[in-house]
């Protein structure tokens, strides 16, 4: 059978490409994936004791972008929700990111918003930072640093934050006020039924044909097409021909407790202590009933090409510099288009990803009306 397209990787980007040339140019799609389902790391499923859980970690989605919003209304429901995180510092527990109350819960004082703004603006390291620790010291200040960030962003990334380039901490907030919402955007949710659900119904047309468990690699002499969409490793794509790119990993460690809690908030934040960053109890999340609860404990790791899967692209001064190789040798590409976390080497979030396929879709692919 011949297609129209064959898309690699069945992640956000992908799917939400296939859905649109499928339904709205009305051509035929091939969506061709190593794993053995769809939603690549935004897969949900309930666990073997019931609960809903994120596969690869807590995902929640938000949008400053009302036609996002909207499209992906066409597939979900929405759970109201909006994500608070919490960190564990010294045996308490202040909210994450960093706003006044977690400053005056540390300090046993009562600054005003003011006071505090005025405290941040006098730690400020420079206003030009050169990696990622200047760029949070420019933030939070080096007190603040030292106590949340610099020993998480070595556990995350296995690097010193000196040696990370700044937008590896672009997402990093504080709030001088007592905001306590993990992010700040118009529109915020949890599809009600699952991300997996959701990307289900993205597939229904006839015109899409997923095929899991294949590397596209081991299929093409046997498949027909006039374009390929890459979401995968830009370097795998190339055969590592200028060196292979590195890649953060994650463990998950799933525990169930049969009691309706586990800990205070959906998602707390070790970043001094234990091997694990973060403690993920999902139905703080989804808003689930049920008797029990399951928690994920995320253990960050190298990635190792055919043991773990890649999740975040690690931007130092090496990796940058292939990244642009690469980058050049995907822009000689005629009948291929490059696009999301993996094939660009760039840390988005899942927003920016369906934002970016939804915009390629209609500034590349979309057919003209007659």
């Amino acid at each position: 059978m011949r297609y129209d397209f064959c898309i690699v990787g069945a992640g956000p980007a992908g799917l939400v490409l296939a859905e649109r040339i499928a339904n709205i140019n009305n051509q035929k799609v091939l969506v061709v994936e190593k794993r053995n389902h769809i939603g690549g790391n935004l897969h949900d499923q309930y666990d073997n004791d019931g609960v809903l859980i994120h596969t690869y970690g807590p995902h929640f989605f938000r949008t400053n972008e009302k036609y996002v919003w909207e499209y992906l209304e066409n597939f979900t429901e929405w759970h109201n929700y909006e994500h608070k995180v919490k960190a564990s510092i010294n045996g308490m527990e202040v909210p994450f990111p960093i706003n006044l109350d977690t400053y005056n819960s540390l300090h046993n004082k009562n600054l005003s918003s003011d006071e505090f703004a005025e405290w941040l603006d006098s730690n400020k390291f420079t206003d030009n930072p050169k990696n990622a620790e200047e760029a949070i010291i420019n933030q939070v200040g080096e007190y603040l640093y030292e106590t949340f960030f610099k020993n998480y962003t070595i556990k995350q990334w296995g690097k010193h934050p000196r040696e990370l380039h700044p937008d590896t901490v672009k997402r990093v907030p504080v709030r001088i006020d007592r905001e306590n919402r993990y992010q700040t955007a118009k529109y915020q949710g949890l599809p009600k039924n699952g991300y997996t659900q959701m990307f289900k119904k993205m597939l229904k047309s006839k015109n899409i044909h997923v095929l899991l468990n294949a590397d596209y690699k081991d299929i093409l002499d046997s498949i027909h097409f006039d374009h390929l969409i890459y979401t995968g490793p830009i370097d795998y794509f190339y055969n590592f021909k200028h060196g292979k790119l590195e890649y953060r990993s994650l463990k998950f460690v799933r525990k169930f407790f049969k009691k309706e809690s586990f800990q205070s908030s959906a998602v707390i934040n070790y970043p001094n202590n234990y091997d694990y960053t973060r403690i993920t109890e999902y139905k703080k999340m989804t808003g689930q009933e049920h008797f029990g609860t399951s928690i994920h404990e995320e253990y960050p790791m190298a990635y190792i090409q055919g043991e773990n899967d890649p999740y975040y692209p690690v931007l130092d001064e090496r990796n940058l510099l292939l990244r642009d190789l690469y980058t050049d040798e995907s822009k000689k590409e005629s009948n291929v288009t490059f696009i999301g976390r993996l094939a660009e080497y760039r840390y988005y979030a899942m927003d920016e990803v369906i934002e970016k396929a939804l915009l390629t879709f209609s500034e590349k692919f979309q057919k003209t009306k007659n």
